[in-house]
């Protein structure tokens, strides 16, 4: 049997993958009392191949309901115990910039490559790190985003010109641009500070009569897409463009920012529920359940 759990906040998810990747949905439940703390239930008896299913976007709230999970599943009778995590936190902090300063992405792998036997994830941020299993001591897998990115703005962008804001974004820009057979180009970016950002653009003028297409993997503060939105803008004068990312992180203070800098439609992934995830990645992500966590059975 292969079941899988979803944490509060990935219902939606869940049923979308247990119908792709033929898994059966486990129930939890999940109280929280007056104090802040959680008491957690498996109310279908785990057995066998177990998965547990959470975006760890806001993480801080949500490791222990998930850890608590994990521990209750391998007590009560899980053979084999995975974590789904189409958001993936904390992989950010990926070295120590300043005397002291915890690493965070190491000290995530560690907690939670020792509670689980696989960890699968969508389009992690890293840029120092390279390879989940450079810090997660279990087995790990990563899906990408990039296909069902390219399918969405293929269906909705004519003529489309691909921005990419940071050399980090690179990887998906140029992955996209291919698949698209469309031309991208990647701005420089200096960060100073988690608002304060500056983005320098290469020409545009080659490109006019194109829609530029904000490509990102992440969006936060939304400082680093408004700073290239009035770049691109100052160059080709377009009144609105389109931003795809894959993790949408941002709320709406700073999505109404976004909008006010030209940015007339933004979408992301699933991958963090919300208003903008118009793009399901589940499919994608039922395919890499099926290869690391059994097929069902």
């Amino acid at each position: 049997m292969n079941l899988l759990y979803a944490l509060p906040g990935n219902a939606a998810f869940a049923k979308a993958l247990c119908r792709h990747a033929g898994w059966r949905r486990g129930e939890l439940e999940l109280h929280r009392f007056p104090d802040g703390e959680s008491l957690l239930r498996l109310a279908t008896p785990p057995r066998g191949n177990v998965a547990l299913l959470c975006s760890l976007h806001r993480p801080d709230a949500k490791l222990f309901p998930l850890l608590a999970a994990a521990a209750t599943a391998r007590e009560l009778g899980a053979t084999r115990l995975g974590l789904v995590a189409p958001y993936l936190g904390y992989m950010r902090q990926d070295r120590r910039f300043h005397p002291g300063e915890a690493v965070s992405a190491r000290v995530m792998g560690e907690l939670l490559g020792k509670v689980f036997d696989w960890v699968l994830t969508v389009d992690p941020h890293l840029h120092r790190i390279h390879h989940l299993a450079e810090v997660f001591d279990c087995q790990t897998a990563v899906v990408t985003a990039a296909p069902d990115l390219a399918a969405w703005i293929r269906a909705n962008v004519r003529a489309p010109l691909l921005v990419g804001p940071d050399g980090e974004s690179a990887q998906w820009v140029k992955a996209v641009a291919a698949s698209l057979d469309a031309p991208c180009v990647i701005a420089r970016k200096q960060r100073r500070g988690d608002r304060e950002v500056s983005v320098r653009l290469p020409s545009l003028a080659r490109w006019r009569g194109h829609m530029p297409v904000l490509l990102d993997d992440i969006v936060a503060s939304g400082h680093t897409l408004i700073d290239t939105a009035r770049g691109v803008r100052g160059q080709l004068g377009q009144a609105a463009l389109v931003a795809v990312v894959v993790h949408g992180l941002l709320a709406r203070q700073s999505r109404d920012a976004l909008h006010g800098a030209g940015i007339a439609r933004l979408v992301t992934t699933n991958t963090v529920p919300g208003e903008l995830a118009a793009i399901d990645v589940s499919t994608a992500v039922a395919e890499a359940l099926r290869a690391i966590g059994g097929e069902a059975g």
